[in-house]
């Protein structure tokens, strides 16, 4: 170990007596009565010392007002180098800073609300933008005319080798409009693996919804398939009674809503009234006197009518 480094790690005796210097520098740049107690120093190098006081601000729990003095070589007078409220070990931080491509979940976007993709985006992908089509006024070359011949793509006066303009049909250009290629960028395979996994995870075949579904998705009528590859596997449900109504579904997706499920049984008739015109009922025109209903106290010997 150098001298110089014995150095830096040995406080110096001067800056580290000037207690009182680190103090009044602390509360000139706090507000008073929030500077505390000395807590401890360091060295920061030759000649330089950083004191440590307590923070007594409500808000800032286990912070440190941090003074750094500092003195000249061969002088005696210490000055303060700077002042600075710096974090301690208990202390309560705020989470570290993520970038906001990173906090972004899916349902954070409103109107209004732009999100711009970067251009190594790894989910996609150049696409075909015709930039190196030649132009249309342009002289038809020998491999576009053997191309057009072969789609048999315009009907003309001519043979496409003597037409002095490049036909709209049949060029590079028309068939990828027509394939929905002609963007900036598509999608690239890794853009739809992670689409595919994020759709199957919300309504694929290990959904409960598809555990107890009569059947799947691949059998029913309301079922709209997708293009392109992701037809053998995904499609968007048309059912309004449908969890899944307007949502892109996996093909092993199912729920009771499915077209094919047995038909609910038509409500039961009650059977219609039977009248017996035939019977007859006995009904007393006395009520019974074991029924209940009749007292069975008699009546008192009434007086004979007369004049007393």
């Amino acid at each position: 170990m150098s001298a110089a480094t014995t150095r830096s790690r040995t406080p110096d005796r001067l800056c580290a007596e000037a207690v009182d210097l680190a103090r009044e520098a602390a509360e000139e740049a706090a507000f008073p009565g929030v500077v505390g107690e000395h807590v401890s120093l360091f060295a920061e190098g030759d000649r330089v010392v950083t004191h440590l006081f307590e923070c007594k601000e409500p808000g800032y729990r286990g912070w440190r007002w941090a003074v750094t003095v500092a003195r000249a070589s061969r002088a005696k007078l210490v000055t303060v180098d700077e002042t600075v409220l710096l974090p301690g070990p208990d202390s309560l931080l705020a989470p570290e800073w993520v970038p906001w491509s990173e906090r972004l979940r899916p349902g954070d976007m409103g109107p209004g609300d732009l999100l711009p993709t970067e251009a190594d985006d790894l989910r996609l992908e150049p696409g075909y933008t015709g930039e190196d089509a030649p132009p249309p006024d342009s002289a038809v070359s020998e491999e576009m005319a053997d191309l057009v011949e072969a789609e048999d793509a315009e009907v003309t006066d001519g043979p496409p080798a003597a037409l002095p303009l490049v036909p709209s049909r049949g060029s590079i250009a028309a068939v990828a409009e027509e394939l929905g290629m002609r963007r900036a960028r598509v999608l690239s395979r890794y853009g739809l693996h992670i689409a595919a996994d994020r759709w199957d995870e919300s309504y694929g075949a290990k959904t409960p919804m598809a555990q107890a579904a009569p059947a799947t998705c691949v059998t029913c009528a309301f079922l709209v398939p997708l293009a392109g590859s992701l037809r053998q596997a995904f499609g968007v449900c048309a059912n309004e009674f449908s969890p899944a109504d307007g949502h892109v579904v996996s093909l092993a997706y199912g729920c009771g809503g499915h077209s094919e499920a047995a038909v609910m049984p038509k409500p039961l008739r009650p059977a219609p009234p039977v009248l017996d015109s035939m019977g007859t009922d006995a009904f007393p025109l006395r009520p019974d006197p074991e029924g209940g209903s009749v007292p069975t106290t008699t009546d008192e010997p009434t007086e004979e009518l007369g004049h007393s």
